[in-house]
């Protein structure tokens, strides 16, 4: 035990200093009030959301876009429990974050006392590691571990729970030593041998793809990345999570491969002899029926996670590391390759494959919006995503040459992320322009954050493709259900303009193609508030390309 004593919540905040935290976003209530108290005097920013799950995903969205440790905060029971699917949400992904809760008094615990829940019980299945504060004098180190834990290896979310006495009370001070934690772990270096044979592999290889997922914009590896791309000419395919990661722009980017990516990329994996697949996992929408996937495909597999390692697809050479850390190393080790048969194969395929759209007869192409908007944007804003259909044409029809420009739900899957991960995006990026594509499903799913916006003067621009369904359902249902429409018809959604006007935010709507591009502009022109536009497109578009589940790249539609 130190000699030194400290209050709790002081003390907390103190290791948040180390740790150049300079926002959270926490939603106040009974057993986080001594932390609150603190925070009033402290440098350190707080946002206050209208929901905690709107804090959860606006630290997620802030981690994704900055690379920095994204903090949330609620109070015990309701509150911590209204966190969950933000946890759920960056545990899949793989986004660092620390969440911290409250929790009654630790007395109290078990006891079913008011406002308590078993949040560390909860959060386990769904968090990276998570804590209940019994200790006082473990605690300072316990929220060290946690941001060591969160951005070190697979990064995920750490969960706190700090009783009230806790945190009001005195806990033990310790001088910062990160070796000195339970959680550390010398880094372990990249077997040469290994990288030896990755090396021989790929100059042996006639037809390599590399395959890379959100490892790569996770290691801060995208520079190492293209070297090796370029200098072995080796076609890039992109998941939906390693999106920016490698130009799109770029000759050899050959797009997003899966259920709804590009036929192009499908067709690159599909054909190659040799994956080598970095900071991915073999996720089934990208797979499909894995008993067709890639049938003649050797594999090397480079992951920090050694339980992504042979899970799903069975590989020829797994590597345990970081991407950056075996790219460093991978990169010299390879020898120049010359473009060849397979390359040209590879474009002539993306030339014969292109994304193509009609415009309807009603309403505005979704595709025509979200291309419009990347052209006028240069491809250069920070895009957020909701999850649906809007989703997928944000992923096909803007492209980005940036990582940590894409902030989209990927594992989960959850409606309702987009906007306040874009409100985090555009408190930890000020000076960019941060855009949400939206469905009019997904918007009202988080629209109290509205108020957030408006009040912290954030000007994101909320793009709702407005088609009257949950889109991504409909189709589905239209495709494999006799178009058998059953609780997807969205009649008597609200007015997007008079709401987003009653938040004191700016609010525009546009059903003419011809004025697509005067609409985003006017949007783009406002600096100091949000704004939701709502574009009325046409009411049954569907996502093409297209692979149901569970088939393969044979099964492929079109339209």
């Amino acid at each position: 035990m130190s000699d030194k004593m400290i209050n709790g919540a002081l003390g907390m905040l103190k290791v948040f200093e180390e740790e150049n935290v300079d926002v959270i976003f926490g939603y106040p209530g009974g057993s986080v009030i001594p932390i609150y108290d603190k925070l009033y005097d402290s440098e350190i920013r707080d946002i206050l959301p209208r929901h905690e799950q709107g804090a959860a995903h606006a630290a997620d969205g802030y981690a994704r876009s900055t690379g920095k440790v994204g903090v949330c905060m609620a109070t015990s029971g309701p509150g911590a429990l209204n966190l969950v699917t933000g946890l759920a949400n960056a545990y899949m992904d793989s986004i660092p974050m620390v969440a911290i809760t409250g929790q009654v008094k630790s007395h109290l615990v078990g006891k079913d006392s008011f406002q308590e829940a078993d949040t560390t019980g909860v959060t386990l299945p769904i968090t990276k590691h998570n804590y209940l504060v019994t200790n006082p004098d473990e605690f300072v180190d316990i929220c060290r571990e946690a941001f060591y834990l969160a951005r070190n290896d697979r990064p995920g979310p750490i969960l706190i729970d700090i009783p009230f006495d806790i945190s009001l009370g005195d806990v033990a001070w310790t001088d910062r030593d990160i070796k000195r934690l339970d959680c550390y772990e010398e880094p372990k270096p990249v077997d040469d041998e290994l990288i030896r044979r990755a090396a021989e592999m790929i100059a042996q290889a006639e037809k390599p793809i590399l395959m890379i997922g959100g490892g790569i914009i996770a290691s801060g590896a995208s520079e190492r990345l293209f070297e090796l791309a370029t200098k072995c000419n080796i076609g890039v395919v992109h998941t939906l999570m390693g999106k920016g990661a490698f130009p799109e722009t770029h000759e050899l980017s050959m797009g997003m491969p899966g259920m709804h990516g590009m036929a192009y990329a499908a067709l690159a994996l599909q054909n190659s002899d040799l994956m080598i697949v970095i900071g991915a996992r073999f996720d089934d929408r990208i797979t499909g029926d894995l008993q067709k996937f890639a049938p003649e495909a050797k594999v090397i597999h480079i992951d920090i996670d050694a339980a992504e390692l042979d899970k799903i697809r069975p590989t020829q050479l797994a590597i345990c590391a970081d991407a950056g850390d075996a790219l460093d190393k991978l990169v010299p080790a390879c020898k120049p390759r010359d473009k060849g048969p397979w390359e040209d194969q590879l474009f002539a395929w993306r030339k014969q494959h292109p994304l193509t759209y009609s415009m309807p007869d009603e309403g505005i192409a979704p595709q025509y919006i979200v291309e419009q908007l990347y052209d006028i944007t240069g491809g250069d804003a920070i895009v957020a995503t909701e999850v649906g259909q809007n989703q997928m044409w944000a992923a096909q029809y803007y492209k980005l040459d940036k990582p940590r420009r894409f902030l989209s739900s990927g594992g989960l899957g959850t409606m309702g992320y987009g906007f306040p991960a874009a409100i985090g995006a555009q408190i930890g990026n000020p000076d960019a322009l941060v855009v949400d594509i939206a469905g009019d499903g997904s918007i009202q799913m988080n629209q109290q954050e509205l108020t957030t916006a408006v009040i912290n003067k954030l000007p994101v621009k909320v793009i709702i493709l407005d088609n009257g369904y949950l889109g991504m359902v409909r189709q589905w249902q239209e495709m494999f259900f006799d178009n058998r429409l059953s609780g997807v018809d969205l009649t008597g959604n609200p007015d997007f303009v008079l709401m987003a006007e009653a938040h004191g935010g700016v609010g525009l709507r546009c059903a003419d193609p011809d004025k697509v591009r005067d609409t985003l502009q006017q949007a783009l022109e406002v600096t100091d508030k949000p704004v939701f536009v709502d574009f009325l497109v046409s009411k049954e578009e569907n996502v093409f390309p297209f692979i149901p589940a569970g088939k393969g790249v044979d099964d492929i539609m079109f339209d």
